[in-house]
């Protein structure tokens, strides 16, 4: 499970995210949402060793990330950031992370038809669309198969029948005992995936529960959403 316990970080002056504490556990998925700039991102990025936080900590089963050995097999990652180079093929970009984890050749293949893009294994990234960029990262997430995904913004690019199918993957995989959290900007898509949402603001959670408690006054996740950050729901974040 993740536990993440009275997490803080500053840049500077600006304290990007105060004291967050919330738990993602098995069989579930977990919605993390908020506005831009909320401090969604740099939890994650803490969650996964990749910013160092000023206090508190981000556990994946009783540990940080940076000590899990062979990584990939145990949590598997979809953040914004450095992509493929546009000149590997898919395929090829999938077979070299395999090989820095240790994982079998023939989970390539098997995780580009998980995602959709067994005919575009041969294709270099550069032709990839949007959506085609979303899928490779969420295969090479799905690589080890770990215990625990971790996944920013999967639907983003996706056309409404990829984002079904998204939807129903993350479902089945939370379903098998894993632990799922992905942030969205997609309410009402996330509140047909999700079992619990957290609701971070300026830094600090806000909200946190089973998704009907958390909606429980209100006519949708969407409402709650603006309700609990004093946003409308006509603003862009």
């Amino acid at each position: 499970m993740i536990a993440i316990t009275e997490l803080s970080k500053r840049f500077g002056s600006n304290k990007a995210v105060d004291n967050v504490s919330f738990s993602a556990t098995p069989g579930r998925v977990t919605g993390f949402l908020g506005p831009n700039g909320a401090g969604k991102s740099t939890t994650l990025r803490m969650l996964l060793g990749l910013d160092r936080p000023n206090s508190g900590t981000a556990l994946i089963d009783g540990v940080p990330y940076s000590r899990i050995e062979q990584p990939l097999r145990a949590v598997g990652a979809l953040l914004d950031g450095a992509g493929p180079v546009p000149e590997r093929r898919g395929a090829d970009h999938l077979r070299w992370i395999a090989q820095s984890n240790g994982i079998p050749r023939n989970r390539v293949s098997e995780v580009l038809e998980q995602v959709g893009l067994s005919h575009a294994a041969k294709t270099r990234v550069r032709k990839y669309s949007l959506g085609m960029k979303q899928r490779l990262g969420l295969a090479a997430a799905l690589l080890g198969e770990p215990r625990t995904l971790v996944l920013d913004e999967p639907a983003n690019g996706l056309d409404p029948e990829g984002i079904r199918t998204v939807r129903t993957f993350l479902r089945s995989y939370a379903a098998k005992g894993n632990t799922v959290l992905l942030s969205s900007h997609l309410m009402g898509e996330t509140a047909e995936t999700v079992d619990d949402v957290v609701i971070i603001n300026r830094g600090s959670i806000i909200a946190q529960g089973p998704l009907a408690d958390v909606t429980a006054d209100h006519s949708s996740l969407e409402e709650a959403f603006f309700a609990l950050t004093g946003g409308t729901q006509s603003e862009r974040w």
